[in-house]
C-alpha cells in the first residue's frame, strides 16, 4: 500500500456541515487541512464568516491552535467570464478574511470554453491586473487557477503561463484526465513547478446525470491513481485534495465514506 498522500479535501462534498464539524470530521480522518468551498448550506463563504464570527480576527482566533489548517477560499470567479464588478465585489468579500488566516489561495476558475489566441490573452491580462493589485494592497493572499473549463491540457496552461508566467495553478488530476485525454503523469511532469494544489477524484466510464462518467469512491475506478500518488508522495508538499462533488451529485456516498475509502487505500 502506498503511503498516503491526501491531505486535505473540499467541502464541496459536505456542503450542510458547519465549520466545527468539518474541522472534526478532518481529524477524524488524519486529515490536516481544508479547502474551503461550501459552509452551512451556502457558497457564500464571506457571508456565513460573518454570521457566524462577526469579524475576520475572530475566525483567526478560533482556528488558531487547532491543527486543522484552512489552505484554500474558494470562489466562483472566472478569469474568462466574471465581470469587473463581480471581481472588484468578490474581491472585496473574500480577502479579509483570506489575510486574517495569514494569506490563504482564493480558487478562481480558468472560464471560457476555449483556449485560443484571444481567450489566453484575455485570462492572461486579469492575471496581471489582479497580481498589480495584489501588490499595490501588500496581500500575502493569492489566486490559483483551477484547470476546470477552457484549460484542461498541459498545453492549454502552457499557453497561458507563457503569457502570464507568475499564474498558479490548482490542477483538477481527473479533468485533464478525463476530458483533456492526458495521462497525469505527463501533465504533472509538463505544469509541476506552477502547481499549487491538487485536486483528486475517481470515475468509471458510465454515463451519470450530468457526465458521461460516474464518480466513485477513492480507488473504486479507472483513474490512474498509484502512480500519480506515488510521483506526489515524492515530489509535492501542496494540498492534495479529495474533492468529492456530493453537493452537485447527489448519488454520491457521504463525504465521510469517502475519506475511509481513501485511507483504506492508501490514498
Amino acid at each position: 500500500m502506498l503511503p498516503a498522500v491526501l491531505n486535505c479535501f473540499s467541502t464541496i462534498g459536505c456542503a450542510e456541515l458547519e465549520l466545527a464539524a468539518v474541522l472534526d470530521l478532518a481529524r477524524t480522518h488524519g486529515i490536516g487541512a481544508v479547502e474551503l468551498r461550501a459552509l452551512g448550506g451556502t457558497l457564500d463563504l464571506p457571508g456565513y464568516f460573518t454570521a457566524q464570527f462577526g469579524a475576520p480576527v475572530k475566525l483567526a482566533a478560533y482556528l488558531a491552535g487547532d491543527g486543522v489548517r484552512v489552505v484554500a477560499l474558494d470562489t466562483s470567479l472566472k478569469l474568462n467570464g466574471s465581470t469587473d464588478d463581480e471581481w472588484r465585489v468578490t474581491v472585496e468579500a473574500f480577502l479579509p478574511w483570506a489575510e486574517a488566516l495569514g494569506g490563504v489561495n482564493l480558487r478562481v476558475f480558468d472560464g471560457g470554453k476555449t483556449h485560443d489566441e484571444a481567450a489566453i490573452a484575455l485570462m492572461a491580462d486579469r492575471v496581471r491586473w489582479w497580481h498589480d493589485l495584489r501588490r499595490q494592497n501588500g496581500w500575502h493572499s493569492d489566486i490559483m487557477i483551477e484547470t476546470h473549463d477552457s484549460l484542461f491540457t498541459a498545453a492549454a496552461n502552457l499557453a497561458l503561463l507563457a503569457k502570464a508566467p507568475t499564474v498558479r495553478l490548482l490542477w483538477d488530476s481527473h479533468h485533464t484526465w478525463k476530458r483533456g485525454g492526458e495521462d497525469p503523469l505527463a501533465t504533472w511532469a509538463a505544469l509541476a513547478p506552477h502547481i499549487v494544489h491538487v485536486h483528486i477524484k475517481d470515475s468509471i466510464s458510465v454515463p451519470s446525470a450530468r457526465h458521461p462518467f460516474t464518480y466513485v469512491l477513492p480507488g473504486d475506478g479507472e483513474f490512474p491513481s498509484v502512480p500519480l500518488l506515488t510521483e506526489l508522495g515524492g515530489r509535492f508538499s501542496g494540498a492534495v485534495s479529495l474533492e468529492w462533488e456530493k453537493l452537485w451529485h447527489p448519488y454520491l456516498p457521504r463525504l465521510n465514506e469517502a475519506l475511509a475509502a481513501a485511507n483504506d487505500r492508501g490514498w
